[in-house]
């Protein structure tokens, strides 16, 4: 049984979200009032176990009265704000940035993005095939997972889970300024020679792959990753006492990853490297 803790009651506010009557916590984002609602709000950077960072921009909203768009994963809801996710100048936002992000990285592995550029027309193309991109071979320096940069969209949410939101570890922080700002490692050294300590709570926040289990990135090159054919049990790490929820995700009677579940009071999604890489001894069938 999980046992999660309540809290201190919060107060309803009310305001008005598409031109009906909103009521959420006092404290909850427009994001949140947004999901309570059932209304889709594409989103990349925003993580439910890190602080918002409002980078990718994809989920701008209109609030009356707001000289600019305002990110709906930040801007906490107020008594009385006017929000519109739908307006002609919000959705004309998205499809910019989603046509700027799709023509510049490979969003091919992203969830969702695909039905985003249909919902919203983008049209990526239409910078032609000089658009900058990295162009960058996957990063290969370890059996455990892999980086590969031309799926990254600068979103900040590995350094945070690698940083002093969760890990502490600081093995990963960005590189450089402007267009030449990356996600490296120390001296960008391989990461076998940097402070990392495997513990693959990054991969766990990455929303595009561009970082990716070892185990998948093999399967994908090979083509036959599958995740429709895969299953997920939610059990709990044998390792030591603490107690970590693991989500094995199996595919034809072989773990092919692990993930764990961020609800989870305990892990939050995070887990340390024997939780997430260590389970080969239950493939070992001699």
């Amino acid at each position: 049984m999980t046992v999660t803790p309540l809290g201190i009651p919060r107060r309803l506010l009310e305001f008005t979200l598409d031109g009906q009557e909103a009521r959420v916590p006092e404290g909850s984002t427009i994001l949140d009032a947004c999901r309570a609602a059932g209304k889709d709000i594409p989103t990349l950077c925003e993580g439910d176990t890190l602080r918002p960072k409002n980078a990718c921009r994809v989920c701008v909203v209109e609030v009356e009265g707001a000289r600019t768009l305002v990110p709906a994963c930040s801007r906490k809801a107020e008594p009385g704000m006017v929000v519109q996710t739908g307006s002609e100048r919000a959705r004309h936002s998205r499809k910019i940035v989603l046509e700027l992000l799709a023509s510049s990285v490979d969003l091919s592995t992203t969830p969702q993005v695909a039905e985003w550029i249909k919902q919203y027309e983008a049209k990526p193309d239409r910078f032609g095939p000089d658009a900058a991109r990295l162009d960058e071979e996957p990063k290969v320096d370890n059996d455990l997972y892999v980086r590969d940069y031309d799926k990254c969209i600068l979103c900040y949410k590995c350094v945070d889970a690698c940083g002093d939101q969760w890990q502490n570890t600081f093995a990963i922080s960005v590189s450089g300024r402007g267009f030449d700002a990356r996600i490296a490692v120390e001296h960008d050294a391989p990461l076998t020679d940097s402070a990392c300590v495997y513990c693959g709570n990054c991969i766990e926040v990455c929303p595009t792959g561009a970082l990716s289990f070892k185990s998948e990135f093999d399967m994908r090159a090979a083509g036959t990753w599958n995740e429709s054919a895969q299953t997920e049990t939610t059990t709990v790490c044998a390792y030591c006492g603490v107690g970590c929820n693991l989500t094995l995700h199996v595919q034809d009677n072989e773990i092919v990853k692990v993930t764990s579940p961020h609800d989870n009071p305990v892990t939050h999604g995070n887990l340390c490297i024997k939780g997430r890489f260590g389970y080969q001894h239950v493939q070992n069938r001699d």
